[in-house]
């Protein structure tokens, strides 16, 4: 049996390996169009390499992925994050778990990931080809026998580059191809399966910032509000964590999954939406009045500006006063309930115009690509194309930062080398 998996990523790095520890007679060549293996895995986290996340406080798996909840509830009852942890584990990474519930290598360094994978793949007999873009997968019309084979076609140049004029095409031939080429960013780059009439999504992004060009707010690069709400207006989409500003806008867990919940609704208003801030958290009118209040009977003679909620820093509570048309040389006990209904409701309804967005880092990722109708949930396996495997962001299927895209990565790589 002679295997093809297209695509050097988590995925299709993970599939490798535990299709050989599974059938170490099994031949399993990998084509990856970069020069590298597991790039991407390499900068995820900061260079530190979020694998996972321990799922504590996550209220649904809707919650992490909002698209591809079904798939990934089935796939986590065969590979949970439990699994993967136990898996590294065996392998002597070392790994901790943070406040956060993201978890890492204790090294904190990506690399030691990066190089477990490839060490064992090179152990296991893996063949890696490098540079080679593939151009064509299609049934190979020669073999009339009930099992088919598959056709793929690649490309690499002379000088290692993909793409270039003096590159030729090769083809090998394959009992069972796996697809886990990770995000497109656009439609044509999974031009490859066109001759296999898939239902495809067009990709979208579903993990960046947001921008608020020219907006004061941006004057105040690197504050962080734990926790903060932010919800786009006249929807129900809505996100709880810290809340970063940049100098281009905001940023930070919260917008980052905000946007991976609306990602498809701000792609095609193209990005400019009303984005509500709760600076509060999760407190409503009352609860935020009660904190208010609370200072104010304290610090009756304390100025405004020298007495605040410890979530803010001077600048970010001078600057919400500001916006709350309140002057912070007032002092407490001279406010009217006119003023402090003002004050709340900044707090807790803070609008901002978003207008553009701002990619996250380089771990770029997006909702959209193969649709999960094209696949059997059970096995990875196309439904209309025996022998043809997906597995990763290559399909409909995407999370919010915190580990679950690397998660989805390695449960749908170990189902797929189960199902072959």
């Amino acid at each position: 049996m002679h295997i093809a998996i297209i695509g050097g990523g988590a995925a299709g790095c993970f599939a490798a390996i535990n299709i050989k520890r599974n059938k170490p007679n099994y031949k399993v060549t990998i084509y990856e169009s970069g020069k590298k293996l597991l790039a991407k895995v390499a900068i995820t986290g900061g260079g530190r390499c979020n694998l996972t996340n321990s799922f504590k406080g996550i209220r649904s798996i809707a919650a992490a992925y909002p698209r591809g909840e079904k798939l990934m509830k089935r796939l986590l009852h065969e590979f949970s994050h439990e699994d993967t942890m136990a898996w590294f584990e065996r392998e002597g990474v070392r790994l901790v778990t943070q406040e956060d519930e993201c978890v890492f290598p204790k090294s904190q360094d990506a690399m030691e990931i990066v190089n477990t994978l490839i060490s064992l793949m090179h152990r296991h007999g893996v063949e890696i080809k490098t540079g080679c873009r593939i151009t064509s997968i299609t049934k190979d019309e020669t073999d009339n026998t009930e099992n088919c084979k598959w056709a793929v076609e690649w490309q690499k140049s002379a000088n290692g580059t993909t793409g270039t004029q003096d590159a030729t095409k090769e083809y090998d031939v394959f009992d069972r191809v796996v697809v886990t080429t990770g995000g497109s960013q656009k439609r044509s780059s999974l031009s490859m399966l066109d001759s296999l009439s898939l239902d495809i999504i067009e990709p979208v992004p579903s993990l960046f910032s947001i921008c608020l060009p020219h907006h004061p707010i941006t004057e105040m690069t690197g504050t962080v509000v734990e926790p903060a709400t932010a919800t786009i207006v006249g929807t129900k989409m809505r996100s709880t964590g810290a809340l970063l500003i940049t100098h281009w806008g905001m940023s930070g867990p919260t917008i980052l999954k905000l946007s991976s919940y609306a990602a498809r609704l701000l792609n095609e208003t193209n990005y400019k939406a009303r984005i509500s801030v709760n600076w509060m958290g999760e407190k409503n009118e009352n609860e935020a009045m009660e904190t208010i209040m609370e200072i104010a009977i304290k610090n009756p003679a304390k100025q405004l500006s020298s007495i605040h909620p410890p979530q803010f820093n001077s600048r970010l509570w001078n600057y919400l006063l500001e916006r709350s048309g309140l002057n912070g040389t007032q002092r407490w006990g001279e406010l009217a309930k006119k003023s402090y209904n003002k004050l709340v409701n900044t707090l807790i309804n803070d609008i901002y115009d978003a207008d553009g967005k701002n990619r996250f880092k380089e771990e770029f990722v997006t909702c959209g690509g193969v649709a999960l109708s094209n696949i059997n949930p059970k096995t990875m396996e196309c439904r209309h194309h025996k022998g043809l495997y997906f597995a990763g962001e290559v399909l409909d299927v995407d999370a919010i930062t915190g580990g679950f895209n690397l998660q989805a990565a390695w449960s749908m790589g170990w189902m797929v080398a189960k199902s072959i």
